[in-house]
């Protein structure tokens, strides 16, 4: 540390170091343009040099900070500095600037020994509550676990690092190479495991491994690596927490062994289901020891260790070379190898034992259609006439057959008709296309209308606040307006809520709060309150009229700051 603080960017002065992990080195700041008090997250110097990386580390923490929830740790702003070398070189330092929380990390609470029931439902339920204000923003954690989990000092939960393992996941390739960054696999759902597409639901398992180490003080899987804990996510079935510590409830192992079902659609469909689930178990009537049993053969199976496609998969996340296969080939390779090869050379007798063409009853005038499907039109037209037959084009649409080849004939190959005949040839014209219509701007409705009348389907639509469209008007489409795609495709749809994140803007001065707000198209009007003092300086936002959160595009915010003596 040098005897002058250290600025980012001109704005964020970096204090003291109060935080470090795989991926970044968390700092105290001050905002110096707002005056407050800030947390600085600084790209650890390994990841700095990639510039993909920076690129979506940036667009994450970017789309993070469109949340503001009392149980999401807020992220202000994102941003990139640089700094010089001792020999002269310059290297990037990519930081993001969130809400200052004073507490303790939630792994740190449970490393002091065991959590009460209690405590440990009223934790999982914060991290739910946050889940399910992201999940309805489109918002997936992806990193879910203990040290992504603040406690602050009056017992409320706060997540953060929303968005940012995103960027982690999309620059890994493998188990190993992600927990490099993240730490550990110990929470990773067992899609992630399998390096699968992940949705919502995969926090929800995330989610389910903290409730179980809550509960028993361990988590449900361990392992020597990565690997091998990624494993057993996949394959294996979790004890159920009471057979853990036996002052857990059986209610609750229902609970955590449906959250961390290994098929997404048998866990808890949505954060709100969950919490439900999490809720009733206060008062509910624990389930038999039977019953969980059953529960947990119905989730994971008889034998989950038997699951032979998992574990094929899970060989594949590694770049450990020094795996090495355990059981020998079959003694008897050689002889099935054999049968293989008789086999196949049955099936191909038959099958031309039973495609010899009956030419000995074929008259001797008559004709045999010829096969020319997938040819060129030009060429079986050719060798129709070489078989005395008159070949007929009928042009048509086919998804299959590529354009100007010969998708059939009528009648078919190998009939028998007389010299002369028309062949009436289908040829290929390629697939019917439509144009995608305008659809920006239009109700959801009015654009299934649009996408119907041109032979298009809706497809899929996400919602998304947008500060400047009512709700049902479409922001965007994932096909270009004007492009030609096949007819019958779905085009998915983006439409906005109708809703916009109002921030929390108390502290701010009027000028900055009002600047923040109408950036949100909002409307702002300043209420003067002669009921309590004035600071010193510009006029300071001491209430406004619509809290922190979602709030209708368009509200009127009224800002009121004190001016009394």
């Amino acid at each position: 540390m040098t005897a002058e603080p250290r600025v980012l960017s001109g704005r964020y002065r970096v204090d003291e170091r109060i935080g470090r992990g795989g991926m970044a080195t968390v700092y105290r700041g001050y905002d110096l343009t707002l005056g407050r008090q800030v947390a600085i997250k600084i790209l650890n110097r390994d990841l700095a040099h990639d510039n993909a990386f920076r690129m979506r580390f940036r667009l994450e923490a970017q789309a993070a900070s469109r949340m503001a929830h009392p149980t999401i740790v807020r992220v202000y702003d994102a941003g990139e500095d640089s700094e010089t070398y001792p020999d002269g070189s310059v290297h990037p330092v990519p930081f993001i600037v969130m809400e200052l929380v004073h507490g303790s990390l939630l792994k740190d609470v449970i490393a002091q020994g065991p959590v009460p029931v209690g405590d440990a439902v009223r934790y999982v339920d914060g991290i739910l509550e946050a889940l399910e204000y992201s999940h309805r923003a489109g918002v997936v954690h992806r990193d879910i676990k203990p040290g992504n989990v603040m406690v602050t000092d009056a017992g409320q939960v706060k997540v953060m690092d929303f968005g940012i393992a995103r960027a982690v996941s999309d620059s890994s390739s493998t188990v190993a190479e992600t927990t490099a960054i993240l730490g550990t696999a110990a929470y990773f759902s067992p899609e992630q495991a399998k390096g699968e597409p992940v949705d919502a639901r995969a926090d929800l398992y995330s989610t389910g491994v903290v409730l179980y180490e809550l509960l028993t003080g361990r988590q449900p899987f361990r392992g020597e690596s990565p690997v091998a804990v990624a494993y057993q996510h996949v394959s294996e079935a979790p004890v159920p927490p009471s057979e853990v510590n036996e002052s857990v409830p059986r209610s609750l192992d229902a609970v955590a062994l449906r959250a961390l079902a290994k098929d997404p659609f048998q866990r808890y469909q949505d954060a709100a289901g969950f919490r439900e689930a999490l809720d009733a178990t206060i008062d509910a009537k624990s389930p038999s020891k039977r019953k969980v049993g059953a529960l947990t053969s119905e989730l994971y199976g008889p034998n989950p260790r038997q699951a032979a496609e998992t574990a094929r998969s899970l060989r594949q996340l590694s770049t450990d070379t020094t795996m090495k296969r355990t059981q020998a080939g079959p003694p008897v390779a050689w002889i099935w190898a054999g049968v293989a090869v008789i086999a196949v050379l049955l099936v191909a007798v038959l099958f031309w034992v039973m495609t010899i063409r009956p030419w000995v009853n074929v008259p001797p005038s008559a004709r045999i259609v010829p096969d020319v499907t997938a040819m060129a039109y030009e060429k079986a037209a050719t060798v129709l006439g070489d078989n005395d037959l008159i070949a007929f084009r009928i042009d048509e649409t086919s998804s299959d057959v590529a354009v100007g080849n010969v998708i059939r004939t009528d009648p078919v190959a190998g009939e028998s008709v007389s010299p002369g005949q028309r062949i009436e040839v289908y040829v290929s014209k390629g697939v019917e296309t439509a144009v995608v219509p305008t659809l920006t701007g239009l109700s959801q409705d009015a654009a299934r209308a649009a996408l119907e009348g041109v032979g298009l389907a809706l497809g899929q639509v996400r919602q998304e606040n947008d500060p400047g469209l009512e709700a049902g008007i479409v922001i965007s489409a994932d096909q270009t307006e004007g492009s030609s795609i096949p007819v019958g495709t779905a085009v998915n749809l983006v439409v906005a809520t109708g809703r916009v994140v109002v921030v929390d803007v108390t502290g701010y001065t009027i000028e900055a709060a009002t600047r923040e707000l109408e950036g949100l198209e909002l409307t702002v009007e300043a209420q003067e309150s002669p009921d309590c003092p004035a600071p010193p300086g510009d006029p300071i936002v001491a209430t406004q009229s619509i809290a922190p959160g979602e709030a209708p595009v368009h509200s009127t915010v009224v800002l009121t700051f004190c001016t009394g003596s």
